[in-house]
């Protein structure tokens, strides 16, 4: 795995302006557990690892995957929730100079044989059971079409002849370190594919460490504050939770399930301060009340992202917040943190927009010409930084596609900057609807179909039409079994004031949206649907 799209003087200034360093992940391992060796690091319910006694377990299954041929330069997949395994797993993965990739908890076998393929992952560390199912022996049962895949690790028994996860975290330690370098790549990610199918996205340690560093002093993380995430760490939003913890010394609370009981009592028993979720994660909470049965006082901020956040849900949360405030965030998969809120930005800025710039990282709005547009305006967002990815896997076409002249990542997002720096995300350039030359984001008016009572989520998506080229159809999942008509959603939509051009001249009811592990509509699905030849 290789890296070209960075240039030499590009780089050559990251390094002298010290954005990128000598250090790798095993290195903040090994300073906190020698500066604060007693101190918890990961908590999962009522187990809790120090940083003494988690680097020792790192040593051992690093020294149990070297005895089974995992070496530098090496993909090791991993398909585990937020566990103490999976932590345990990332770095002992990266003591080798392995690359770790991640895979979702809900994929299945599609996804699982399209993924270990394009990573040509070597081994594959997994559940043995979830629920009925069997991660592992799926892993398994595949191997025979995946020449590149040596080795399925189960955690868990009943597996058959898979490797035991228990078993090698009890070899011999790893005693020879690996030589690292921060231009190593350690980490090999995919992005959601709402749009269109998934690509890789590889990163050398220096990107994500950077950024992580920067954003770990901006966001207040401090020694053995208590850092929760509910999004699944192998998505790059909970990767960051951890890699925060990792940079500034915080205690990692895990969060294997998201239920909102769950949720709340671990806030309460854990006495989280750092919260990283999803708006619906929140949305749910609130709706059972169960922000007022239990203890938040704890909590300093709850950081939202990965879709995007209605203004008075955001105002709901800091009001249920005694010491906290509601915090938005920006980022993906090519470049991890691109902007946040801050803790003492002003309650507007917090709350209507995704924030300022990460560190170091430079936003820019441009239009269909690639003009540099003024503040306020609508148009494309671009981005630039030391935490930007080299370009997808494998996947010429589409890095080159990704990427200007002059070194700015086409993130697919519309967006606006106002004149304080504050970006709002206003939807995804695939995402616009144009309807007879006339083009329009669809955001707005799903946000105004989902107050309609009996709407539980709505999406709009495109499809063709002979005159006008584009008209646009929306979906919608029911909250209740009460008759639905296209007239009651677009007679909303007139006394809200939308412009007609903008209403959905077809309506689809169906009982779940295609998502993503991280609550993402897939759009792609739904097009597919409407546009799937009879």
């Amino acid at each position: 795995m290789t890296f070209t799209n960075t240039s030499p003087r590009v780089a050559d200034s990251y390094i002298a302006d010290c954005l990128w360093t000598d250090e790798v992940l095993t290195d903040r391992v090994a300073h906190w557990a020698n500066k604060t060796p007693d101190s918890h690091f990961l908590m999962d319910g009522s187990n809790s690892l120090s940083w003494l006694e988690f680097s020792a377990g790192v040593r051992h299954l690093a020294g149990g995957l070297q005895t089974i041929g995992v070496t530098k330069g090496d993909v090791v997949a991993v398909q585990l929730p937020n566990t103490i395994e999976f932590v345990t797993s990332y770095l002992a993965i990266c003591s080798l100079g392995a690359i770790m990739q991640t895979i979702h908890m809900p994929y299945r076998r599609a996804e699982l044989s399209s993924l270990l393929g394009h990573g040509k992952a070597k081994a594959m560390i997994c559940l043995a059971k979830a629920g009925d199912y069997s991660p592992a022996i799926a892993v398994k049962d595949l191997q025979s079409d995946l020449p590149d895949l040596d080795h399925v690790i189960a955690v868990g028994a009943g597996t058959g002849d898979c490797i035991s996860y228990a078993e090698l975290s009890t070899s011999a330690p790893l005693e020879n370190p690996v030589d690292l370098s921060s231009a190593d790549p350690f980490l090999l990610l995919y992005t959601s594919g709402t749009t269109a199918a998934p690509k890789g996205v590889p990163h050398a340690y220096r990107n994500f460490l950077c950024n992580s560093r920067l954003c770990a002093d901006e966001l207040e993380v401090t020694p053995g504050e208590i850092v929760l995430s509910l999004a699944p760490m192998s998505h790059l939003y909970g990767l960051f939770s951890l890699h925060l913890a990792l940079m500034n010394g915080g205690t990692v609370s895990l969060l294997p399930t998201f239920a909102p009981d769950t949720f709340a009592k671990t806030v309460e028993t854990h006495q989280a301060q750092k919260i990283f979720a999803a708006p619906a994660h929140l949305a749910a909470t609130i709706n059972m009340g169960l922000m007022e049965k239990h203890d938040f006082s704890s909590v300093r901020f709850i950081c939202l992202s990965g879709s995007a956040v209605p203004p008075a849900l955001a105002k709901d949360i800091e009001d249920r917040l005694p010491n906290g405030v509601a915090i938005q965030l920006w980022g993906m998969s090519e470049l991890q943190a691109g902007a946040f809120g801050r803790l003492n930005d002003p309650v507007d800025a917090r709350h209507h927009s995704a924030g300022r710039a990460s560190p170091a990282t430079e936003l820019r709005i441009v239009d269909d010409e690639n003009v540099v547009m003024q503040s306020g305006s609508e148009g494309r967002l671009q981005m630039r930084g030391p935490s930007l990815f080299p370009g997808y896997l494998d996947n010429d076409e589409a890095t080159a596609a990704s990427f200007t002249g002059d070194g700015w990542f086409e993130t697919g997002d519309t967006a606006m900057i106002d004149s304080a720096g504050g970006l709002t995300i206003t939807g995804r350039v695939k995402e616009i609807i144009n309807r007879g030359g006339i083009k329009f984001n669809p955001t707005d008016v799903e946000f105004e179909i989902d107050k309609l009572p009996g709407i539980e989520r709505s999406a709009m998506v495109p499809y063709p039409d002979n005159v006008l080229g584009e008209r646009a159809c929306v979906f919608v999942v029911k909250a209740d079994d009460r008759k639905l008509e296209l007239a009651e959603i677009t007679a909303h939509l007139e006394k809200s004031g939308v412009a007609k051009f903008k209403w959905p001249e077809r309506l689809e009811i169906v009982k779940a949206m295609p998502l993503t592990p991280t609550q993402k509509i897939i759009r792609s699905k739904l097009v597919a649907l409407i546009t799937a030849p009879e």
